[in-house]
């Protein structure tokens, strides 16, 4: 497994890179995992981060990009909750991308 240093911080990562050890997670990891991921960071996209952290708190699963687009429409509205809007904020997958991004494992059924 990968070590990275973030903000003077080692943070091991899996072979896929998404973070081992989900209490390592905070913003300068985020940002770093956004850089490596290609993807800047915006509010829209923290607003995705944040929503899938709390998912994952209620129901201790990172959920697959169908359920997410579900979830993200009754929560935020249709204008987000559906996959043109969120695959533009995370081109390579919203779900996987935006949980490694998060912090979360990688959502089952992704491969």
């Amino acid at each position: 497994m990968p070590m990275v240093s973030i903000a003077g911080k080692e943070v091991e990562l899996d072979e896929e890179g998404f973070l081992t050890n989900l209490a390592d997670w905070n913003k300068d990891v985020a940002d770093y995992l956004a850089a490596e991921e290609k993807v800047e960071m915006t509010d829209s996209h923290w607003e995705v981060i944040d929503f899938l952290r709390e998912y994952y708190d209620e129901y201790q699963i990172a959920p697959a990009v169908r359920v997410l687009t579900k979830a993200i429409g009754k929560k935020l509205g249709p204008d987000k909750g559906n996959n043109k809007y969120l695959y533009e904020l995370f081109p390579y997958g919203p779900a996987k991308q935006a949980c490694k991004i998060g912090g979360l494992p990688k959502p089952t059924g992704c491969i």
